[in-house]
């Protein structure tokens, strides 16, 4: 078992307990060390055996028995005993959006369902209605929720098909006569979410053997050869794989990466200038153009290289016609690691190891965004800690030459838009971002009163994910992002792209309706360890896809222009 399985178990383990009504403070302290061991920047066997792992936020002795348990045997005694006393279907059902803990628990008392099939059944013949306090409404939330719920189980979050497309390369370019793999489709454009693995090889030699070679993978379970070959791992992994000559690879890559509307407009583009666009490649005068790498295609229709995050089939072909494609921001372009949380709050790194890493890594500053205080499910800083963790800062900051690492909170937004804190308190930060954490379902209407009421607020410098939503979880809340984009750039408030894996909020065609009104962006890793320090790559390839370069983004500016950008707020 590596980290992931044995946070995975642990977070089981919560999910079973609170369905379970055990104490809260018991299924808080399995989640907490959940999230302390899928961040641990270690080797757990080591850790446990030299007793450095009960140094971990939330890992104490019971779970470190887990621990131990899992990594000797591959099971839990605690989990199993758990999953032979309450339906495991039950579990399912809290992934239906919508429906909490006490909701599932009422329903399985009330109708003794037990799996999500169960509870559509009971939503369509009227029983689910009929429980106290759902009703018709309810009901049909719950069938929106099942059906979303089916929908999502078919597509990966962008940043494990990066993690199975990483394997998966790796396997096939040891296979013969592949010379090059790259990776296609929706992921390499950056997409969010993820229904297919696509690759393109470049083959030197006989196409058939190259069929069969892959046929006999160790890991592959199935092939089916039609344009492409199509290989079914045994982990249940789907990719399909195209293969070309050399002189073809450039073209069969830019076809098979799409998207469809970017390949019909460079196809109307190929025939005004009198180059037939062929299944097999480019064609002029009778002869097939060599075009061996991407470069050549655009070259031979006499445009610039379009970046793949762009090609959406908007306006990008227009822009590269006038020879206007924006310069796209790079992960090597941001100066400041914003939206990290230490062991202050929910996280898993202390100040020093935060500075440490981010200066390592190249960056001149970094923020520190411990939640507040109302952030209750996630250990938020009391108002008594606050002068604590500023003296620690201190003290970490008298340590560096050339880093600074500030002094931020991610405070939240009270459902009557007030900021958590109180006024003196949140002047003592260096920068606030404000985030919405709580009530999710208010009206559209009370949802954006509620935000551009905190925008008021003259602490707030950044707005933290604003729509909420959690992909494959839980959609966004209702809220008027024109109104918020609007007030944002009237008021010099920098709108995050929140980089949470399970986030990536702004959505990228929102940053684009954002970066249109003049709004600045701010890439939040929003990690809570320094494993996830890598999640800021995700938060670039949302910004690219909606078209920003560098100026647009507010933590590629020095540390003396982000201190100024929040001290304008405060003015």
């Amino acid at each position: 078992m590596d980290r992931k399985d044995v946070a995975a178990a642990l977070d089981e383990i919560a999910a079973y307990l609170e369905l379970r009504g055990d104490d809260a403070f018991r299924v808080r302290a399995y989640r907490t060390a959940a999230r302390a061991i899928a961040h641990f920047n270690g080797d757990l066997r080591t850790a446990l055996r030299e007793g450095t792992l009960g140094e971990l936020r939330g890992v104490g002795p019971t779970t470190q028995e887990v621990i131990a348990d899992l990594l000797d045997t591959g099971r839990s005694a605690t989990l199993a005993s758990l999953r032979d006393s309450i339906p495991p279907g039950l579990v399912a059902m809290l992934e239906v959006p919508g429906l909490g803990v006490a909701k599932v628990r009422q329903i399985h008392a009330a109708l003794r369902v037990d799996s999500v099939d169960e509870l559509e059944a009971a939503a369509r013949d009227g029983r689910l209605a009929r429980v106290p306090r759902f009703g018709p409404r309810t009901a049909e939330r719950v069938l929106r929720g099942i059906q979303y719920r089916r929908q999502i189980a078919e597509v990966r979050l962008l940043h494990h098909a990066r993690q199975d497309a990483a394997e998966l390369t790796r396997i096939l370019e040891a296979v013969e006569g592949i010379t090059r793999v790259a990776v296609a489709g929706s992921l390499r454009r950056g997409s969010e979410l993820i229904r297919d693995l696509d690759f393109v090889v470049e083959l030197r030699g006989d196409p058939a053997a190259l069929v069969e070679r892959l046929g006999r993978l160790a890991s592959v379970r199935e092939s089916v050869h039609e344009q492409a070959v199509t290989l079914r791992f045994t982990s249940g992994a789907a990719v399909d794989v195209y293969w070309a000559l050399p002189e073809r690879f450039g073209f069969q890559l830019l076809t098979v990466t799409g998207n469809a509307g970017h390949l019909r407009a460079l196809k109307a583009r190929a025939e005004a200038l009198g180059v037939t666009w062929s299944d097999e490649g480019l064609i002029q005068g009778g002869r097939l153009l060599p075009c061996p790498e991407e470069h050549d295609v655009y070259r031979v229709l006499a445009l610039p290289f379009v970046p793949p995050e762009l090609r959406e089939g908007d306006i990008e072909i227009e822009l590269a016609a006038a020879d206007a494609l924006p310069h796209l921001v790079d992960t090597a372009d941001l100066r400041g690691f914003l939206h990290c949380h230490s062991n202050y709050s929910d996280g898993v790194s202390t100040i020093a190891q935060w500075a440490e890493a981010c200066r390592a890594a190249g960056y001149t500053y970094l923020g520190i965004t411990d939640h507040s205080q109302a952030a209750l499910e996630a250990g938020g800083l009391g108002a008594d800690d606050v002068p604590r963790q500023h003296a620690e800062i201190d003290a970490v900051n008298a340590s560096l030459q050339g880093f600074r690492v500030l002094k931020g909170v991610e405070a939240d937004i009270l459902p009557d838009g007030t900021l958590d804190y109180s006024a003196d308190l949140r002047a003592r930060f260096d920068f606030v971002i404000a985030s919405v954490h709580t009530q999710l379902g208010m009206s559209e209407r009370d949802m954006t009163e509620r935000i551009l009421r905190a925008m008021d607020d003259r602490s707030m410098v950044i707005l933290g994910h604003p729509t909420g939503r959690l992909l494959r979880s839980r959609n966004s809340y209702p809220v008027d992002l024109d109104a918020v984009f609007d007030k944002a750039a009237r008021t010099g408030i920098a709108i995050e792209i929140n980089a949470d894996p399970q986030r990536l909020d702004l959505d990228w065609r929102s940053v684009r309706r954002a970066a249109a009104k003049g709004v600045t962006i701010s890439i939040g890793a929003d990690a809570h360890g320094i494993t996830g320090m890598d999640n800021v790559g995700l938060g670039v390839t949302v910004a690219r896809k909606g078209g920003l370069t560098a100026a647009q983004v507010l933590n590629t500016r020095s540390l003396a222009h982000f201190e100024a950008f929040a001290a304008r707020r405060r003015r």
